[in-house]
């Protein structure tokens, strides 16, 4: 099944952040997490973990987890055959895990969703819990930053996992929405945890 529930449960929460990493936002968005204290899932695309072994390092350094996010982020990922989805998955694994120097990539986050039963098996068997999410920024649309704090602030009765994004374009936005959503939910009493990776 796909994961949504916070490790500690009660008003924790879960922030993932997709599509990096990326040389110019994620250190930014690092910078941002270590100032107050925050860990979250980074889940990442592969050939980008490949080109950047630095920052995935730095990731895995500062207590971060890993997410597989595929290896061409292909959204119709649900209309392709299983050997497509794959190679998807168990590449950008490798490349992710060999760009990290041996840290285990923990989650696997299908592109926009796109997620089958073949997926969160191959996911499963590969020892990566099948992670979903409860709020969309909807950061990667550049809403604005104003937007992007109240679509976490109204939506996050739905779950506790967040999703933001630290790839795929221009994420100002994102990193100053972040440095205003941390302080926000600390103040309303919630903590910070990791998705449940058990086995469902």
């Amino acid at each position: 099944s796909i994961a949504h529930a916070a490790e500690a449960g009660g008003t924790a929460v879960n922030i993932t952040i997709d599509d990096g990493p990326d040389p110019r936002w994620t250190p930014q968005m690092l910078d941002i997490l270590k100032e107050h204290g925050v860990k979250a899932v980074f889940c990442m695309v592969g050939p980008e973990a490949k080109r950047h072994p630095d920052l995935v390092r730095k990731v895995v350094a500062d207590g971060h987890r890993l997410c597989d996010h595929t290896i061409s982020h292909d959204t119709t990922m649900d209309k392709k055959p299983v050997a497509y989805q794959k190679q998807q998955i168990l590449d950008a694994k490798k490349m992710i895990e060999d760009a990290a120097g041996g840290a285990k990539v923990e989650y696997y986050r299908a592109p926009g969703g796109a997620f089958t039963p073949d997926s969160r098996r191959i996911a499963a068997e590969a020892g990566m819990r099948p992670l979903g999410w409860n709020v969309d920024t909807k950061d990667f649309e550049l809403p604005g930053t104003a937007a992007i704090v109240n679509t976490v602030k109204n939506e996050l009765s739905n779950g506790p996992t967040i999703l933001f994004h630290d790839g795929g374009g221009d994420r100002a936005q994102t990193v100053a929405a972040l440095r205003q959503v941390l302080p926000w939910l600390k103040e309303q009493g919630h903590t910070f945890s990791f998705p449940v990776r058990t086995a469902p």
